[in-house]
């Protein structure tokens, strides 16, 4: 029977003690030594076939190396894969184990869920929304380390992370202002949401900042789907000084703006220039053109959460902080100059 390597194995390969081992091969503790020895034990490490024993580090540390992730629809979401993945490689990283629950909106089993992971004594909690909204802590994180996913609290004790709203509806409208557009309409979701109020704020503060205004009946609010991106559009498009570019809630309202422009014989971009939010890759890529859009940051997001996490977990008197990343636009072929 082969023999497993231990760490003291390791120590001798590399010529180094044991607790510089155990210092390079730790997240925590890795700055203590220089980079060649890190990478001089890791290649000992790998050669060996070691890995660290983490229960045993999680019983030294009285962690269980496991971090929760708490969500009410995400997994059902086209959105999940990135999100979830984001989460989830942060997590390894670091030699963490990521436990996902969903409750389906379901309030009772959401707590129900969140003292499941709590018996399985979870060293923190991801709580993690499908769209980016304003939520309240349930009382059974009160006191736990907690980060928010795609959402925001007004309790600010608790750090989150969330799309950049603003800065999303600035480069839509940018994209069509330097693409010559002066009539520019929006379609908004009809929402009560920090997504529809913020996009909203930085699609008006780039027209102003060029000199450009959005008249009321150039901005429309629908529900937020492929059906209310049509009746809006069709209202918008009958309009005898009607916009020649729109920004689009959503790529579900942005394809039905597509319906709708080919409806009243409008091509897209010569007629009609259109850009999206979400990069919703199965409508954005499918639509002919393809449709440009901002993307949402979701693997980043994902990211980003559990390393804030984890920071909280390792330094508990941390201050709370509350990120917004970056939506970046993904050009395709829906923007052209106007006709």
């Amino acid at each position: 029977m082969t023999t497993r390597a231990g760490i003291r194995d390791v120590a001798k390969a590399a010529g180094v003690s044991v607790t510089t081992v155990s210092h390079a091969l730790s997240e925590t503790h890795r700055s203590r030594v220089s980079p060649r020895t890190v990478a001089l034990v890791r290649a000992a490490a790998e050669d060996l076939g070691y890995a660290p024993n983490r229960m045993a580090s999680g019983l030294r540390n009285q962690r269980s190396q496991i971090l929760g992730l708490v969500s009410d629809e995400i997994t059902t979401t086209p959105f999940a894969g990135a999100m979830l993945q984001g989460a989830q490689d942060a997590a390894s990283e670091h030699g963490y184990l990521l436990m996902v629950v969903n409750s389906g909106l379901d309030n009772e089993l959401e707590r129900q869920e969140i003292r499941a992971l709590q018996q399985h004594q979870v060293d923190g909690v991801i709580y993690a929304r499908m769209y980016h909204h304003l939520v309240s802590i349930p009382e059974e994180l009160r006191g736990a380390p907690t980060v928010l996913l795609d959402a925001i609290s007004e309790d600010r004790s608790y750090s989150s992370v969330a799309p950049d709203e603003y800065g999303a509806g600035e480069s839509a409208a940018e994209v069509l202002i330097e693409a010559g557009h002066r009539r520019i309409g929006m379609i908004n979701d009809q929402d009560d949401i920090p997504a529809a109020h913020g996009r909203r704020a930085g699609f008006l503060a780039a027209l102003e900042r060029h000199g450009l205004s959005a008249p009321p009946h150039h901005y429309l609010t629908v529900p937020p789907s492929t059906a209310g991106g049509r009746k809006g559009a069709l209202e918008m498009l009958s309009l005898p000084d009607r916009p020649t570019a729109l920004f689009c809630f959503n790529d579900q309202m942005a394809m039905g703006a597509y319906q709708a422009a080919s409806a009243v014989g409008l091509r897209i971009p010569e007629d009609l220039s259109l850009v999206g939010m979400d990069n919703l890759e199965l409508i954005a890529d499918a639509l002919l053109p393809g449709l440009t859009t901002v993307a949402l940051p979701h693997y980043e997001m994902g990211s980003w959460a559990v390393t804030r996490l984890l920071d909280e977990i390792e330094k508990p008197g941390l201050q709370p902080r509350q990120e917004k990343l970056l939506c970046p636009v993904i050009s395709r072929g829906s923007v052209g100059p106007p006709s």
